[in-house]
């Protein structure tokens, strides 16, 4: 065969190879000094031609060998990125929690402790008022629930049956007494007019009040109806309140009704001193405070006076005291603050309780003994 003779087709060959010509771009080789700087740290290469590995020593990742290509496709993306370098960034934005890392000024912050430390310690103000509104219209409720007792035919009939009750020099006996006396009483307490009394007759068909005392009765009515319209207003406020107080305020109601009983109690206790050192002075004090002169002094003969004598207002000064210091001085005991009604443990308890935190808080014994 000479030189120019054709060659014989050989299945196996491959009439395009080039020698060591790759067929694509990217199979070239790189050069080793970019190939180790693009091959990101820690990364571990995994050639499948586990001849031309690097030696390894113990466990530390293979390197790939100088001249050849990541085989991976993640590979090479990271060792394209290595070339290029990281793209600038266009702006930086703030991280939400980066203004909580900036403390602020000592003043500022010993401000917000303080306005903290003030709200702990606030006690709500509607609470407070309830409370105080109790414990002034109790006295006020107590009087005028005790005038309304002894304003009744029941105390009449007490006081005009009772032994020593001073009788009539005029001619009334007991059952007149009652009879016309009730007709007085009920007339301070129902919606009539002063025909009420100024058409009773007596037996000899005389009127049996005068124009002058069917007047001044007009004008007790209106005292009385007064001091019970206003403790009728006092008793719903003081429920609204009692309520509120049981929802809000634990022992608000307690708290208001043992101050007032005290207060109750020191009203009664300073009027009865001074009732008691001078009552003729201190039921004509009372008379001025709510009647004009002239209209609350009346003959020994007239009606009014032959009902209700001396004795019987004294009685009724002793029976609304009574009534009230009682009721009063039973609430004080009832709304007393002990430890049980206040959420305290017994003594017995705390003191135990004490105790064992002392204990717990002595210092140990090292065992080195003491110079």
């Amino acid at each position: 065969m000479t030189e120019k003779s054709p060659i014989p087709n050989d299945p196996d060959a491959d009439i395009h190879d080039g020698g060591d010509e790759p067929a694509f771009e990217w199979m070239k080789p790189a050069p080793k000094s970019t190939a180790a700087d693009a091959r990101p740290a820690g990364a571990a290469d995994a050639p499948r031609d586990s001849s031309k590995r690097a030696p390894k020593e113990g466990n530390a990742p293979a390197e790939p060998l100088a001249g050849q290509q990541p085989e991976s496709r993640a590979d090479r993306k990271a060792a394209e990125a290595a070339e290029t370098g990281p793209e600038p960034a266009l702006f930086a934005e703030p991280l939400p929690t980066s203004a909580l890392q900036v403390r602020p000024p000592e003043a500022e912050v010993e401000r917000r402790n303080h306005e903290r430390e003030q709200a702990a310690n606030a006690k709500p103000l509607a609470p407070r008022i309830f409370q105080v509104l109790l414990a002034v219209f109790y006295p006020v409720v107590l009087l005028i629930l005790a005038i309304r007792a002894v304003a009744s035919p029941l105390f009449l009939w007490v006081e005009y049956y009772r032994p020593g009750f001073p009788g009539d020099g005029y001619g009334f006996n007991a059952d007149d007494r009652m009879t016309y006396g009730s007709y007085a009483v009920d007339y301070l307490t129902n919606w009539s007019g002063p025909r009420y009394l100024g058409d009773l007759v007596n037996q000899n068909g005389e009127k049996l009040f005068k124009e002058g005392e069917v007047a001044h009765m007009a004008d007790v009515k209106t005292v009385i109806l007064s001091a019970f319209g206003a403790g009728a207003l006092m008793i719903i406020i003081g429920i609204i309140a009692m309520i509120y107080l049981r929802k809000r305020s634990t022992g608000g109601i307690r708290r208001g009704l043992f101050a007032g009983s005290i207060v109750t109690l020191v009203l009664i206790i300073g009027l009865g001193t001074l009732a008691a050192l001078g009552w003729q002075q201190f039921f004509t004090d009372f008379h001025h405070i709510f009647f004009a002169n002239g209209t609350w002094t009346f003959a020994l003969d007239d009606t009014l006076i032959r009902l209700f004598p001396g004795q019987y207002w004294m009685d009724s000064g002793i029976a609304i005291g009574a009534l009230v210091f009682l009721t009063a001085l039973l609430t004080l005991i009832f709304t007393w603050p002990t430890r049980r009604r206040r959420g305290l443990p017994p003594r017995n308890e705390a003191a135990a309780e004490d105790a064992a935190n002392t204990d717990t808080e002595a210092p140990v014994e090292t065992g080195v003994p003491e110079k």
